[in-house]
């Protein structure tokens, strides 16, 4: 008989209806929480039959049954924090109100009253008894329509956002952030507001319809990071940034739009290891072969993006890089995260336009690359320095380079050459979806180069 050994982590709880495709609702949340290393506990309010293209029933369950939940739930567990959904009904709504000033522990309020259609999912005294329940509540996760419905302020800028939030906190709730997804823009501007002041979490906007369960994962997330113990902003900024990666790489499922990706950031980082290995290996192919005609004076680097790659941090190179020896090519160091500066910021660039490109390599240009590069008939791009605008806050231009030689294009590029500029030295990138595609190109390239 083995010893036990027991797993201990904070609770969350979800009061929230039931989304039968998966995408939002309480099935959202608690896929959520579990992505947070938080165990999610429920009380349903609604049985919904929907999938990615909509709603196509709704059966609210009997307050009885809602309080029984409720009940069964904070008697036995250590609820960290809770967050509400879905609430359905006036009686719905003062119940839960009713039960959460006995709570001793954080409430987020995402106070759904608008459907995406623009369609009131309440009756006026439902909306107005969220008032009641956002008196007890720590935050309110409201979206513009939303805070339209609770302030009669349209929001179309932060100055409207910050009145409206300013006119929610009347209610007694300690905080609110105002959802900016649903004002036109390229930049996604959530607005926190509290007693102190406000302070905006900016993401760009992802090109996708692809945002079911955004709302209901947005609170979860922050609920499962105040469970953990995070001070309000540091869940909320967490939380965001957890969204906006969630929505980028969305989850392609049903015959709709798809929903928002809910365990992105586990998957993410189970690849860790894969992708180092991936990198190592590809070092130690251009190691045997010696790739020395290759390596720039600067030294080459192999990096590779984990799938859903968004920072330097989450892309694996050779620290210090591989160098010419007399015995050949060999790395400085071994394989770590954040290793790679330059050609990191351009793999990253690149994902932007191609996010399927996960490694890449950068090696010499000269005229015998450049013949060999003909040679080999695989697409090639370049981009001019002379025409580089200002760098960016991070000192790079890659984002300007990555869009010249990778948007628009129906085939991408498998070598993007740099002439390079004054006190700068050219450059060849290869890049490629796997480990070994990308090592096949740079032997590839080797060999057309040293014959």
């Amino acid at each position: 008989m083995r010893t036990p050994a027991p797993d201990s982590r904070p609770v969350a709880l979800t009061i929230a209806g039931s989304d039968s495709g998966g995408g939002a609702g309480i099935q959202a949340d608690l896929a959520t929480m579990a992505a947070h290393d938080v165990f999610g506990t429920s009380a349903i309010t609604a049985v919904t039959a929907q999938h990615t293209r909509g709603v196509e029933s709704s059966h609210v369950l009997p307050i009885a049954e809602v309080e029984a939940q409720l009940e069964a739930v904070t008697d036995d567990f250590d609820v960290g924090a809770a967050k509400t959904g879905m609430l359905a009904t006036t009686e719905i709504v003062e119940t839960v109100a009713d039960h959460a000033t006995a709570f001793e522990f954080p409430l987020v309020v995402d106070p759904v009253m608008v459907a995406t259609t623009g369609d009131r999912l309440l009756e006026p005294e439902a909306e107005h008894a969220y008032e009641t329940l956002l008196g007890e509540a720590t935050l309110a996760t409201p979206n513009t329509d939303e805070a339209a419905v609770l302030t009669g302020i349209d929001v179309t800028d932060e100055a409207t956002a910050r009145e409206a939030g300013e006119t929610i906190l009347e209610t007694g709730v300690d905080a609110v952030l105002l959802k900016g997804g649903h004002v036109p823009g390229e930049t996604v501007r959530d607005l926190l507001v509290t007693d102190d002041g406000t302070r905006a979490f900016e993401h760009p906007r992802i090109d996708t319809d692809a945002t079911h369960g955004s709302g209901c994962t947005l609170a979860a997330a922050i609920a499962a990071r105040l469970a953990k113990g995070d001070p309000l902003e540091v869940a909320v900024e967490g939380a965001t940034d957890f969204l906006a990666r969630a929505v980028r790489y969305y989850a392609d499922v049903g015959e709709g739009p798809g929903a928002v990706n809910h365990t992105v950031e586990l998957r993410n980082a189970a690849h860790r290891e894969p992708t180092a290995e991936a990198v190592q290996a590809i070092v130690d192919r251009l190691v045997d072969a010696d790739v020395s005609a290759l390596v720039p004076e600067v030294g080459m680097n192999v990096v590779g993006a984990t799938p859903y790659a968004e920072s330097v941090a989450e892309t694996a190179a050779v620290e210090g890089r591989i160098t010419r020896t007399l015995s050949g090519v060999q790395p400085n160091r071994g394989v770590r995260f954040g290793a790679s500066s330059h050609v990191a910021r351009f793999l990253l660039s690149a994902r932007e336009f191609v996010p399927d490109l996960r490694f890449a390599v950068n090696c010499r240009f000269g005229p015998d690359v450049e013949d060999a590069l003909e040679a080999l008939e695989w697409p090639v791009a370049e981009y001019d320095r002379d025409e580089e605008p200002t760098k960016d806050a991070e000192g790079s231009t890659m984002g300007w380079g990555a869009r010249q030689v990778f948007e628009g294009r129906t085939e991408p590029p498998v070598a993007v050459l740099d002439r390079g500029d004054v006190g700068k030295e050219a450059m060849t990138k290869l890049v490629a979806s796997d480990p070994e595609t990308l090592a096949e190109r740079v032997l590839a390239l080797d060999r057309e180069v040293t014959e």
